[in-house]
This record gives C-alpha cells, sequence and structure tokens, in this order.
C-alpha cells in the first residue's frame, strides 16, 4: 500500500465542466487503499515497537518509509526490500521488521460509504475493476478480510504486474484487462492519491478524486450513474 501524496485534490476538480451531462461509462475502477479499505502503516509498526517509537520512525525524513514501501508496490519482494532498509538504517530493525509482521493491523477498517456505492453499482450491473497499489505477498490478506472485494470483476494488484501508479505503463496494464468491457476513454477512475488522479486523466480516464464517499456519490450521480440520491 502506498498513502496518498501531498496535494490539493481540490485542484483536480476545476478542469470539470459546468455543463457536463450523464454519458454511458463502460467501466468504474476503484483503488482501495483509504478509498474502500482505510490503511495506516502507524498502528501495524505500533504493535511492536509502541505509539511513540511509530510516529517516530514513520516522521523521519532520513527513512522515506511511503517510497520504500511504494517499491513492495511496484514488484520488490519483502525479503529484498528490508533487506535493503536493514543494510541502511540498521537501528531501525524493530520498526522495519514489524510493518510486515503485523500487517493486518494496517488496514484499520472498511470506508462503508464507499463499499455502499459499490453495492449499489453491482447491483444496477456496472462493470467494476479495482486498481491498487499493493504488494503481492501482502494483498491476499485483503481478500480474506473483506468479502466485497469479491464485488469485483477484475481486480489489477501493482506487486503482480511488476509496475505501480501513477507509472503511466499500469494504465496500459488496465486498458489491456478492461478492453473486453470498454475503454478507457469511456471508463470512470477513482483515487485518493493527486498524482495517480492526474497520471489516469493524462491516460484518458474520467478520474475523480476521492475525498469523500459522499463527494464520490455526488461526482458519481452528476455522471448519471445508477445510485442513490443521499
Amino acid at each position: 500500500m502506498t498513502a496518498a501524496l501531498p496535494g490539493d485534490l481540490g485542484d483536480l476538480t476545476e478542469d470539470l465542466p459546468d455543463d457536463l451531462t450523464p454519458s454511458p461509462v463502460d467501466v468504474v475502477v476503484f483503488d482501495l487503499g483509504n478509498v474502500l479499505i482505510r490503511w495506516d502503516p502507524a498502528p501495524a509498526i505500533s504493535a511492536a515497537v509502541g505509539e511513540e517509537r511509530a510516529a517516530r520512525f514513520l516522521a523521519d525524513d532520513s527513512f522515506d518509509f511511503g517510497g520504500w514501501n511504494h517499491q513492495q508496490d511496484a514488484g520488490r519482494s519483502w525479503a529484498a526490500g528490508e533487506a535493503a532498509a536493514l543494510a541502511t538504517h540498521p537501528h531501525y530493525e524493530q520498526e522495519i521488521l514489524a510493518y510486515r509482521q503485523h500487517f493486518d493491523a494496517s488496514m484499520t477498517g472498511a470506508i462503508e460509504g464507499t463499499i455502499e456505492i459499490l453495492r449499489e453499482l453491482h447491483t444496477a450491473h456496472v462493470h467494476l475493476v479495482a486498481l491498487t497499489n499493493w504488494s503481492a505477498e501482502m494483498f491476499p490478506f485483503a481478500l480474506k478480510r473483506f468479502d466485497f472485494l469479491g464485488l469485483f470483476e477484475d481486480i489489477i494488484v501493482s506487486g503482480e504486474e511488476g509496475v505501480a501508479k501513477p507509472d503511466p505503463e499500469i494504465f496500459e496494464v488496465l486498458e489491456e484487462r478492461i478492453h473486453h468491457l470498454g475503454s478507457l476513454d469511456d471508463s470512470i477512475f477513482i483515487d485518493d492519491s493527486p498524482a495517480n488522479v492526474q497520471a489516469a486523466m493524462e491516460a484518458g480516464l474520467d478520474a475523480i478524486p476521492f475525498v469523500s464517499a459522499a463527494d464520490l456519490r455526488s461526482d458519481l450521480l452528476v455522471r448519471g450513474l445508477p445510485l442513490q440520491d443521499a
């Protein structure tokens, strides 16, 4: 998993036409982390070293946790990732090893409002696909815990593909995987990371920055998706 990059999500909605009218949508593509599943590495690390040490580790600019974790999301094995981190930051051995050992604790719950949207779209027979930055080794934990993942027709896991958002190559993977359902140009992409949203726009998708389930429902309703009006 990779946290959203800093940025103003609101900036990415400024180009949306005021007269946007509902149009057919081939596929709705969801990110998972912090869109459907709450993710925070702190509880996993805290489970081994306590909250204070975990917070200090995650705040230490000398160890870029997000960048390090992203490499596992992009296909590097956890054994290789841990070895690389321990070689440069041996004093953080417990913190580094704790994340994988207690990974389940980093998934702090489901985002129920977004799951309601997912279920409504599924009931309406809208094609649903997930595109997630997630380590191939860690993704089975999510599959075991969250049954709503079974609503997706396909789940593209970056760690299995060897490339992660916002790399343009992963949108080529998406295009290939959904070609039997439709095109990128007629599909919607939802993500909490501004960088991923921007990359999706550049790939031709109608990309929606995720802020909250309520905002997402409104964004999808204006695009003509078959959802209940809150």
